[in-house]
């Protein structure tokens, strides 16, 4: 259903290697960049993360309530992401664990201040 997100960075250098390093653990690659913006993909049919620099030209900024969530198929390779957003200097905002029964997440935020989670089901 969803086809890609886009979150707001004020450095977008800085968030690209970010997430190169960060998407490569789940297997993301570069899709498509420009001078503005850059997404990456685990494949050409599917769904995209991008950082962009606002077209309005203002400072990007944390959407209050607004979340990625990325799909993982195991716990090890939620605690190895959140793990390696840490490295890269990412905020923890609730370490992995079992939340709501079978759902097991990590939170954490970019260096953007952009919130992100990492999650599997069972």
């Amino acid at each position: 259903m969803i086809g890609y997100v886009t979150l707001g960075t004020n450095d977008l250098a800085r968030a690209s290697k970010f997430y190169d390093t960060l998407l490569a653990e789940i297997g993301g690659k570069r899709m498509l960049e420009s001078e503005r913006f850059v997404s990456w993909s685990a494949g050409e049919n599917s769904p995209g993360l991008g950082v962009i620099k606002p077209f309005d030209g203002q400072s990007a900024t944390g959407g209050n309530g607004t979340m990625v969530a990325l799909a993982l198929d195991s716990r090890e390779k939620v605690d190895a992401l959140y793990n390696k957003a840490m490295k890269l200097g990412a905020k923890d905002e609730g370490p992995p664990g079992l939340r709501w029964g079978n759902f097991y997440v990590g939170y954490f935020r970019d260096l953007d201040g952009n919130k992100l989670n990492a999650f599997c089901m069972g």
